[in-house]
C-alpha cells in the first residue's frame, strides 16, 4: 500500500488564508476601541463633575462670606448702637435687621457671658467663632447647633432641623431615627463703643437644614439650563454628617431624598479620610458621576460634605448606543472585508479549476472545450488565457473591425457637423451682407433725397422772404399763412435732418453733457402725453438713481421716446405703462445706471424676441417700418451701452437700457 499524500483543495486553503485574520485581528480591535472609550469617556465626566464641584464651592464661600460681611457691616454701623442705646426697642430692631439681611438669627450679645443683652434668649458662649469676636476679630465658620441650642434660639428652626432618617442602600447602619441637629453657617463680630471699649458681640447666622432655596440656586449656578447634554440632570446635596439635609435629589415618589444617607463608601472617604470623592457613585436609585468635598467646622472637623454630580444614564445610553454602531460598523466591515476576501480568493482558484476542466474536457476527446475569458491580471490569468489564444485572435481580429467602423462613422458624424456649422455661419454672414446692402442702398437712397428735398425747400423759403419783402405792408393780411408756410419749411428741414442722420449717423453725433434720468423721463412724458390720454394709460415710476451720464440728450430722448411709444401701442385698450430707473454696479464699483420701460400688455413671443432689433423686423405691427429699436440700439451702442428685452408669458415686455455715467472711448 503507497503512501499517497492526501489531496488539498486550492480552494480550502485561500478561503482560510483569507477569512482567518478577520476573526482575530477585528474582535480583537473592537475590544481595544470599546475599553478605550469608555475609560476616556468617564474620565472626561468625572474631570467635569471635578470642575462642577469647584464652581459650587466657590458659591458656598460667596454665600458664607456674605453672611460674615453682613453682621461684621452691620456690628460697626451707627443704626446698632443707636438702638442698643434703647434696651427695650433693641429685639424689634434685630429681628427687623435680621429679615432684611435674611438670616435666621441676629442676636447682641453681652460681652462677658455671651448671652443676648436682652432675656429669654441662649447662651452662645464657648463658641470658637464667638470666642474670636470677643477678642476683637470677626469671624464666619460652619458649626454644628444642637437641637437645645435651636430650640433656645427659634423653636420654628428646631422643627426645621427635624429630619426623620430615611432607609438608604449601601449607608452605614445607623440606629437613629431622626437628625435633630442643625448644620449653622454664622458669623460674629465685635460691637465697641465710642471710646474704643468693646460692648458685646453681635452673632447671626442661617440654618442650612431644609433651606431649598440655597441649593436650588447652587443648583442653578452649576446647572444652568442647557448645561448638560444628552437630558441628564444635575443635583446638589448638602449633607450634615452623612443624612441629607437640603438636596434637589428625587426619590421614587418625586419628593426630594432628604433624610437619606450617603452610602459608606462615600461616608468613609469624605468625612473618615477628609477626602474629595471625584467618580460614580449610587445616589438614592441612580448612579450620577458625583463630587463630594467635606466641610470644616470652626474647631477643624468634619462635620458635613457638599455634593454635586449629574445623572450617568443619558450618558450611558449614548456610550452604549456609540458602541452598538461601532460593533455594527465592524460586523458590516467584516462581512464586507469577508465578501471580498472570499472573491479575491476566487479570482485565484476559480481559473485554476476552469483550467483543470478543461484540460480534462480535451483529454476526454471535446476539442472546442475553451477556458474563456478571466479577469485576472497575472500568471493565473496569462496561463488560462495561454488555453484561448487561437480563439482571443480572432474575437480580437472581429472587435478591431469593429472599432474601425465605430471610427469611421464618428469621423462621419465630425465632417457633417463641421458642414452644418459652416453652413450656418454662412448663412448668418450672408444675412448680415444683405442687411448692410439694404442700408447702403437706404443711405444712398436717402441722401439722394434729402439732396433733391433741400434744394426746393431753399427755393421755396428763399421766395417766400422775397414775396415778404416785396409786398411790405400788404403782406400783413396773409402773415399768419406766411407763418404757417415757414413752420412746414422748417419742418421739412428737421424730417430731412432726420433721414441723414439715419443714413449717418456717424456724422450727426450731437453736443454731449450729463443727463439726469429724472428730468430725461419727465421731458419724455411730456412729449408722448398726447399718446397716453388718447390710451387710458396709467403711469408708475421709480427713480431710485440720482447719477448722471453724459450723452447726447436728444438722442437719449429719442431711444426713450421711441420705448415709449413701443410700449404705449402694446397696450391699445389701455393698461399700465412703469418706468424704473436704478443703479448698475458690478463688483462694487458703479458703472451707470439702468432704465426700464414695462408695459402690461399681451408681451412679445421668444421667436419675436430674437429679431426685435435687427433692421425692417416689424414683428407685424401694422404702420411699423422696423427701424425704430435698430436706431436706438445703435444710439444707446454709441456710448458703449446696450438694450435688452425679457417678456415673461403674458405679463407684458420689459425694455432696459444700460448706460454708462462715461462712455469708454
Amino acid at each position: 500500500m503507497s503512501d499517497k499524500p492526501r489531496r488539498q483543495s486550492i480552494r480550502q486553503r485561500l478561503l482560510a488564508l483569507a477569512l482567518l485574520p478577520l476573526g482575530v485581528v477585528l474582535p480583537l480591535l473592537l475590544i481595544i476601541l470599546t475599553q478605550w472609550g469608555s475609560a476616556y469617556l468617564d474620565r472626561l465626566l468625572v474631570a467635569k463633575v471635578g470642575a462642577d464641584l469647584g464652581i459650587a464651592n466657590g458659591y458656598y464661600e460667596r454665600v458664607s462670606a456674605g453672611i460674615g460681611t453682613a453682621v461684621e457691616g452691620l456690628a460697626g454701623s451707627t443704626r446698632l448702637a443707636a438702638a442698643a442705646a434703647d434696651p427695650d426697642a433693641l429685639p424689634r430692631w434685630l429681628d427687623a435687621e435680621r429679615q432684611r439681611l435674611k438670616l435666621d438669627f441676629l442676636h447682641l450679645l453681652d460681652a462677658d457671658d455671651c448671652a443676648p443683652a436682652y432675656a429669654g434668649k441662649p447662651c452662645f458662649a464657648g463658641w470658637p467663632v464667638i470666642e474670636r469676636a470677643r477678642s476683637g476679630q470677626a469671624q464666619t465658620d460652619n458649626d454644628i447647633f444642637t437641637p437645645g441650642l435651636l430650640a433656645a434660639i427659634d423653636p420654628a428652626l428646631a422643627r426645621r432641623a427635624h429630619t426623620p432618617l430615611l432607609p438608604t442602600q449601601n449607608a452605614t447602619p445607623d440606629p437613629r431615627v431622626a437628625e435633630d441637629r442643625g448644620l449653622v453657617v454664622h458669623s460674629a463680630a465685635p460691637v465697641y463703643a465710642h471710646d474704643g471699649q468693646l460692648l458685646g458681640v453681635l452673632a447671626g447666622g442661617v440654618l442650612l437644614n431644609g433651606n431649598l432655596e440655597f441649593v436650588d440656586r447652587l443648583n442653578e449656578i452649576v446647572y444652568p439650563d442647557g448645561e448638560l447634554m444628552l437630558g441628564s440632570v444635575g443635583t446638589a446635596t448638602l449633607f450634615l454628617g452623612d443624612v441629607r439635609i437640603a438636596t434637589n435629589v428625587r426619590l421614587f415618589e418625586g419628593g426630594r431624598a432628604i433624610g437619606t444617607r450617603v452610602s459608606q463608601a462615600v461616608r468613609d472617604a469624605v468625612l473618615g479620610a477628609g477626602e474629595t470623592w471625584l467618580d460614580r457613585a449610587f445616589v438614592v436609585q441612580d448612579w450620577y458621576y458625583s463630587g463630594y468635598r467635606p466641610l470644616i467646622d470652626s474647631r477643624g472637623e468634619r462635620i458635613g460634605m457638599l455634593y454635586v454630580g449629574f445623572l450617568e444614564t443619558p450618558f450611558a445610553e449614548a456610550r452604549n448606543s456609540a458602541l452598538s454602531g461601532i460593533v455594527a460598523l465592524f460586523a458590516l466591515t467584516m462581512l464586507l472585508v469577508a465578501v471580498f476576501g472570499v472573491l479575491w480568493a476566487r479570482q485565484v482558484f476559480h481559473p485554476i479549476e476552469r483550467m483543470h476542466a478543461t484540460m480534462n474536457a480535451i483529454q476526454n476527446g471535446d476539442g472546442t472545450a475553451r477556458v474563456g475569458p478571466v479577469p485576472n491580471v497575472d500568471e493565473v490569468g496569462d496561463l488560462a488565457r495561454h488555453f484561448d489564444r487561437l480563439l482571443e485572435s480572432q474575437q480580437a481580429q472581429a472587435l478591431a473591425l469593429q472599432r474601425w467602423g465605430e471610427a469611421l462613422d464618428g469621423k462621419v458624424a465630425q465632417r457633417t457637423a463641421e458642414l452644418q456649422e459652416a453652413l450656418a455661419t454662412l448663412r448668418s454672414t450672408q444675412g448680415k451682407l444683405i442687411t448692410q446692402e439694404k442700408m447702403a442702398a437706404i443711405g444712398q437712397l436717402t441722401a439722394g433725397v434729402a439732396h433733391e428735398i433741400n434744394n426746393p425747400i431753399a427755393v421755396i423759403q428763399g421766395n417766400l422772404e422775397m414775396a415778404r419783402e416785396v409786398l411790405g405792408e400788404q403782406a400783413k393780411p396773409v402773415e399768419p399763412e406766411f407763418r404757417l408756410i415757414l413752420d412746414q419749411v422748417h419742418r421739412i428741414r428737421l424730417i430731412v435732418t432726420k433721414l441723414l442722420q439715419f443714413a449717418r449717423p456717424q456724422e450727426y453725433v450731437g453736443y454731449l453733457e450729463p443727463v439726469g434720468a429724472q428730468q430725461l423721463i419727465h421731458d419724455c412724458l411730456l412729449l408722448v402725453g398726447h399718446l397716453l390720454r388718447k390710451g387710458n394709460i396709467a403711469i408708475e415710476q421709480q427713480i431710485d438713481s440720482a447719477r448722471l451720464v453724459t450723452c447726447n440728450k436728444n438722442e437719449l430722448q429719442q431711444v426713450v421716446i421711441n420705448l415709449l411709444a413701443n410700449a404705449i401701442q402694446a397696450m391699445p385698450d389701455g393698461g399700465t405703462l412703469r418706468l424704473a430707473v436704478e443703479d448698475w454696479d458690478e463688483a462694487d464699483m458703479p458703472i451707470g445706471l439702468r432704465l426700464s420701460v414695462a408695459d402690461s400688455g399681451p408681451g412679445i413671443p421668444e421667436a419675436d424676441r430674437e429679431h426685435l432689433f435687427e433692421p425692417f423686423y416689424t414683428a407685424h405691427k401694422p404702420g411699423g417700418h422696423g427701424l425704430g429699436l435698430w436706431v436706438s440700439k445703435s444710439l444707446v451702442e454709441r456710448y458703449d451701452g446696450r438694450i435688452t428685452v425679457d417678456s415673461p408669458d403674458g405679463s407684458g415686455a420689459v425694455f432696459t437700457v444700460w448706460l454708462r455715467c462715461e462712455p469708454l472711448g
